[in-house]
């Protein structure tokens, strides 16, 4: 009897099969990797304009008592818990620039605040840059007063601020949450 050649060497069919199926994994896991990078990317300018935003809210509660150009009892929210008749507006408010008092989030703020945007060449710091006006981003200031043992203070006040912004997947905020008493 004679025997035939076999043809036994290389890959079977399913071993190749099985090759691009751990390659396929790999392929989608590297490019989760790349989306999840370019959404943190451009995610980043967000966060830091809201973080300024929040900062700059904070910082004008504080001018606001340090100043003392109006009184510890209005620096609360207009309506508040119980009607404080403060003179920082409730709820998320557009961000504008400062009014004729020099604070944030108050009846007198002017028009919307504008931001430096890269033109066409993409690149933020050359000539075709472009001026926009903050559209999508809010600012919200909390003053309430601190319960100690029960009793609202009378010196010390929680002042939270949120800023809400457009993010790829909806909206996130960034929240700053401070103390403020009445002696500067």
């Amino acid at each position: 009897m004679s025997r035939g050649s076999s043809q036994d060497s290389g890959f079977s069919l399913i071993e190749v099969m099985f090759g691009m199926l751990v390659l396929m994994v790999g392929v989608v896991t590297l490019a989760g990797g790349i989306a999840a990078g370019a959404r943190r990317l451009t995610g980043t300018q967000d966060q830091l304009m809201a973080t300024e935003r929040a900062a700059e809210a904070a910082e004008s509660v504080f001018k606001a008592r340090d100043n003392r150009t109006i009184t510890w009892d209005q620096i609360r929210n207009v309506a508040g818990v119980n009607g404080d008749n403060g003179i920082f507006l409730d709820g998320p408010q557009e961000i504008r620039a400062p009014g004729a008092d020099g604070l944030v989030n108050t009846a007198d703020d002017g028009a919307l605040e504008e931001v430096l945007r890269p033109g066409p060449d993409g690149l933020l710091g050359t000539d075709d840059d472009e001026r926009t006006a903050l559209v999508g981003m809010t600012r919200e200031i909390e003053i309430r007063p601190v319960l100690i043992n029960g009793v609202p203070s009378q010196t010390l006040r929680q002042l939270r601020v949120i800023v809400r912004y457009r993010a790829a997947g909806g909206t996130d905020e960034f929240v700053l949450t401070t103390f403020i008493s009445a002696y500067a």
